[in-house]
């Protein structure tokens, strides 16, 4: 029995089909072909930089399912259908919206795959596929089990290596998939398997794609402790509520914590507050504790905006490129905010008839990456497409990047740093304006 991993794109730009130059490893496919018992044949082929061989042989496709790359996602699914090979979907957005990715395969996982993995290889071994499959959310790489990192060989990834330690996060943004993918939880690896993973690898950059590692910041300080004598670099995603914690900090610092992904959302209080994003809120003074707190301990910082709230307006939108740029920020995501289905925000919006592209912006064929897909209260949703993307534009051009490289505590501390500044904030800047109004999916049509 073969079976065939698939990671779909986006889509492609009016010209051709669009080519991910900052892709990443597909960390979770990685870990269920190491799931797959080991007389059975696996494959990974990545949409992103290569073309999917349809008429492979193949006895069971698999394939991950993100609300950005759903159109594509089905696409190819249906590719394999008409050739009569039986294809699994999971992954985030077929657990927040199963029933529309029914429609194009013969089995959808609900939850966590790891869990039934297995059964489900077992099942189509049999041909017995059963319609869906549901395991709830839970801890990542439960008896220690490691990705198949050879699958990654050649693909040309960035040279990072993806690892977990926790998912979920207990926060309830109101905006977030991952809160009610997770139900308001979080999860955590056993800290020695993650070391073990950590040294049966080369690199010395990590990236932990934690949906927020500091979520517990007991289980981070003992994570910290087993990673300073490995002498690594590590990234990964946070809440703005570890610069509160000077002994996380300093733990994190001594671990070779370069910086993190940082959710700010907004410089607005009543935008923070729609978004339901207390943390940020907690002595709200527009950050300046805690953005002292991160460059007294060196970290850069990647900071993520999402921008569209009905207190948000085009000065607002401005002014917060403006903080972004005199903090000089490694990264900012101007993001427009978007109402992803499942979430508390989708079903605002939904019942207030504001949403665009008749409720599902993933699937219509007229939705561009980076529009919005709603109607905003403080400006039309034109104004808040252009202006995000004027924001980043502004926030990416050479003069803002050569002035954001002088922050001598964070990007000069090292010369690895300083290279990693320049590496990543070019590749980071020419995706910006690649991936802006680009098609979902490679057909035209709905």
């Amino acid at each position: 029995m073969k079976v065939t991993f698939v990671k779909p794109n986006i889509g492609r730009m009016e010209h051709s089909l669009y080519v991910d130059h900052g892709r990443m490893e597909p960390l979770m496919l990685g870990i269920l072909a190491a799931l797959t018992p080991p007389d059975i044949e696996v494959c990974l082929y990545d949409d992103r930089m290569e073309t999917v061989p349809f008429d492979e042989q193949t006895d069971l496709v698999a394939i991950t399912v993100e609300t950005f790359t759903a159109r594509r996602a089905y696409e190819i699914a249906d590719e394999y259908k008409k050739r009569g090979v039986p294809v699994v979907m999971g992954g985030m957005h077929a657990t927040l919206i199963p029933e529309e990715v029914q429609k194009h395969c013969d089995s959808v996982f609900i939850g966590d795959a790891e869990t039934l993995w297995a059964e489900v290889v077992a099942d189509a071994l049999r041909g017995q596929l059963k319609k869906f499959y549901s395991a709830p959310p839970g801890t990542g790489q439960t008896g220690g089990i490691k990705p198949r990192r050879d699958l990654f060989e050649g693909k040309g990834y960035l040279p990072v290596s993806l690892l977990q330690y926790s998912r979920g996060c207990s926060y309830s943004c109101s905006f977030c998939a991952v809160s009610s993918y997770f139900n308001r939880k979080h999860y955590i690896r056993r800290v020695d398997e993650v070391v073990e993973e950590i040294e049966a690898q080369e690199r010395r950059l990590l990236f932990f794609v934690d949906d927020n590692i500091a979520c517990d910041h007991n289980a981070l300080k003992e994570l910290c402790r087993e990673l300073v004598p490995l002498k690594i670099n590590w990234v990964s995603q946070a809440g703005i509520d570890v610069t509160h914690d000077g002994e996380l900090l300093k733990l994190m610092a001594e671990s070779g914590c370069i910086g993190n992904v940082i959710g700010f959302e907004s410089i607005v209080p009543e935008s923070l507050q729609s978004a339901g994003k207390s943390a940020n809120l907690r002595n709200f003074n527009c950050y300046t504790e805690e953005l002292k707190a991160l460059r007294d301990h060196s970290m850069q910082t990647w900071a993520a905006f999402t921008l569209g709230y009905d207190t948000d307006t085009v000065d607002s939108i401005m002014a917060t490129m403006d903080f972004a740029l005199k903090n000089r920020f490694m990264f900012a995501a101007f993001n427009v905010l978007m109402p992803y289905p499942g979430t508390e925000l989708y079903r605002k919006l939904q019942m207030k008839n504001r949403l665009l592209y008749h409720g599902k912006w993933w699937l219509h064929p007229e939705y561009r990456f980076n529009s919005a897909a709603f109607v905003p209260a403080g400006m039309t949703a034109d104004e808040l497409t252009d202006t995000c993307h004027r924001a980043r534009k502004k926030f990416n051009s050479v003069p803002s990047m050569l002035y954001r490289f002088s922050d001598i505590r964070s990007n000069l501390k090292l010369l690895s740093w300083t290279a990693m500044f320049w590496k990543y904030t070019t590749l980071f800047r020419k995706e910006v304006y690649r991936k802006h109004s680009m098609r979902f999916g490679l057909k035209d049509g709905s």
